[in-house]
């Protein structure tokens, strides 16, 4: 007899595997909570209730080698509420007649929010919708494609709608975000929203009112009508003559910062841009500061991935650029960027040799760029598959800054 209880206690637990129980059937549920169709249900209702859900029971050789499990199991599904149960009667040569559930229905969408315990987020979800009808019904569709992310937005939704209808209100503000005057509505809480604010204003702006020129969240003050804080380029030269013959500079400090449009604007100081023959790209700060002396040129305290402001000085196409990044996946992504803009650039230091020669000083790269990367040379494009392969170790990466001094000094003798 124990043997035979153990029996039908594991073949339980193993038919709780098989057939459909609470817990499958509320997943079916949450599926479509986690899709919006439900939250959908509330805005446009459709066909979708009543639904049937999928369902799998028992069949004839359950009933005959587990009817104990069985018949527990019809017992769980007779103590569900809230699901409608359909009963077959199944007759069976050995056991007989019986009856058994075979389908289940949810018969209306607030018996699914009800099972999933989402009241609360429905009450939020209907209130966020009426504001929005109110308010600004030109998002109605945005939201109906994607309510579980205007979900997530309850909490600053209301906030969010002011600065929309502020700006439908101000169609050319030619303003700074800073000067954005909503009770509530900061500079702060625009930067931290504006890819949302940047979608919202998509859908809600007439056409004429977004410059499609500019795209992306860096890009949310030119592509709505809002000044753009000047982006600076950060550079420094190496004598006092090539100094001499910059007009615009006052004083004996070398180390300078200019707008981009007055960067661009230099090939005007013809005195000073003939003289320029090479130009240098530097990552790293100290590396900018400690660059050793180079005549006839300059060098660029880079910024990463943005060299938007740098393509606007074209006098930069008609001189020699050497880019020096860290030898890592990033390191060579911001290389090919930089040639999107520049296609002549070199490398400099971000070659095998280099990083062979500084095993000792070899770190590791948090998060990998792992794409590809069509504007490296040969070399290049060698390294950054060895790189991506992990041939040396995994997420190698060699700070430019770790990098030799004295190494760095003889690679520029052979440089010139």
């Amino acid at each position: 007899m124990v043997k035979k209880g153990n029996t039908a206690c594991s073949d339980n637990l193993r038919s709780d595997k098989q057939w459909s129980n609470k817990k499958t059937l509320l997943t079916q549920l949450q599926r479509l909570w986690d899709k919006g169709i439900l939250l959908q249900e509330l805005i446009q209702e459709s066909s979708l209730f009543p639904k049937r859900l999928s369902f799998k029971s028992p069949n004839s050789k359950a009933l005959s080698n587990e009817f104990e499990a069985v018949r527990h199991w019809i017992n769980d599904m007779q103590k569900l509420n809230g699901f409608r149960i359909v009963y077959k009667i199944v007759k069976h040569r050995i056991i007989g007649e019986n009856s058994l559930p075979s389908e289940v229905w949810i018969d209306d969408l607030q018996t699914a929010i009800k099972l999933l315990n989402k009241q609360k987020d429905r009450d939020a979800f209907t209130l966020l919708l009426a504001q929005t009808k109110q308010r600004a019904p030109q998002l109605i569709n945005w939201i109906i494609q994607y309510p579980i992310k205007a979900l997530s937005l309850v909490d600053v939704w209301s906030k969010l709608l002011d600065f929309v209808l502020w700006r439908q209100q101000h169609p050319a503000p030619e303003i700074f975000l800073r000067q954005v005057s909503l009770s509530g509505i900061d500079t702060k809480f625009i930067e931290d929203h504006r890819s949302i604010l940047m979608i919202l204003l998509n859908h809600s702006l007439p056409e004429e009112q977004i410059n499609h020129h500019f795209n992306g969240a860096r890009q949310f003050e030119q592509r709505f009508g809002f000044l753009k804080k000047p982006e600076g380029i950060r550079f420094r030269l190496f004598d006092s003559e090539l100094a001499k013959k910059l007009i615009m500079l006052h004083g004996s400090d070398m180390d300078i910062t200019l707008t981009a449009h007055d960067f661009s604007l230099l090939h005007h100081q013809q005195a000073f841009i003939e003289n320029i023959q090479r130009v240098f790209i530097t990552e790293n700060e100290i590396n900018f500061l400690t660059f050793p002396f180079q005549k006839n040129s300059l060098i660029i305290f880079g910024s990463g991935y943005g060299f938007d402001a740098l393509a606007h000085a074209q006098w930069l196409s008609q001189k020699e650029i050497i880019y020096w990044g860290d030898i890592d996946t990033h390191g060579f992504a911001i290389l090919d960027q930089l040639r999107s803009k520049f296609p002549h650039v070199k490398s400099f230091l971000m070659d095998e040799k280099t990083l062979i020669a500084h095993q000792a000083s070899w770190g590791v790269e948090s998060k990998s760029q792992r794409r590809e990367l069509s504007r490296l040379l040969p070399n290049e494009q060698h390294l950054y598959q060895a790189l991506l392969s992990n041939k040396y170790q995994p997420n190698l990466r060699l700070e430019q800054e770790r990098v030799a001094f004295k190494y760095v000094i003889k690679a520029l003798n052979v440089l010139n």
